[in-house]
């Protein structure tokens, strides 16, 4: 479980493709300097197991199921991640449960910088049937997490939503180096999804009684 917060910005030094999978090496000083291989470190959002930390970087193992739904299946040396370590049981929650469980991708469609924060507006992509997909679990001043950043959501509608990031988030993660086009991963609020599956049970029940 994580937090939103992001712990430092690293990169990644080399990229493995596997048949079903893919086997990243990442560049982390600070969240590996107390991590043991098991562990668990959040890469942009996506909650990965830590494999033979070395020399400040550690390898983890990208299963097809994570790729398909993540950006980083785009993932190429050189690419920027935000990355934070597990929450510790006697940590501060100072962003909002976490799980590093990626729901799926957005993209930034409008960047408004203005002079002490910037504006942004992230396009979730609908179903297939025309549904709202993502969004519909996205609500106004509720959390979302934003390649792993916690973040407050601004303004939302059926293509997507909007955040405001502080001068901070811009410096401290890599939101501040993202154009429009570029995609993000995105989990939403979990309380949300087991809202809306209570409900569909519930319906179903009543309907077969």
């Amino acid at each position: 479980m994580f937090t939103g917060i992001v712990e430092e910005v690293g990169d990644i030094v080399d990229v493995t493709p596997l048949e079903d999978s893919a086997r990243l090496r990442i560049r982390g000083p600070l969240v590996t300097s107390d991590a043991s291989p098991g562990d668990s470190i959040a890469v942009n959002g996506v909650c990965l197991t830590v494999v033979d930390p070395a020399d400040g970087t550690f390898g983890v193992d990208v299963m097809g199921e994570t790729l398909r739904r993540s950006s980083l299946a785009g993932a190429a040396p050189g690419t920027t991640v935000n990355l934070e370590r597990a929450l510790a049981a006697n940590a501060r929650l100072g962003g909002h449960i976490v799980q590093g469980h990626v729901d799926g991708i957005a993209t930034i469609t409008g960047l408004e910088p203005s002079e002490h924060w910037t504006a942004v507006r992230f396009t979730t992509p609908r179903e297939a049937d025309g549904g709202v997909g993502l969004a519909r679990y996205i609500v106004e001043k509720g959390s979302i997490a934003v390649d792993g950043i916690s973040l407050t959501v601004t303004g939302v509608d059926d293509d997507g939503f909007s955040v405001g990031l502080i001068p901070t988030t811009l410096a401290e993660t890599t939101l501040g180096s993202r154009e429009v086009g570029a995609t993000v991963n995105l989990e939403v609020d979990v309380l949300a999804k087991y809202v809306e599956r209570l409900i569909r049970v519930g319906a179903a029940t009543a309907g077969a009684e």
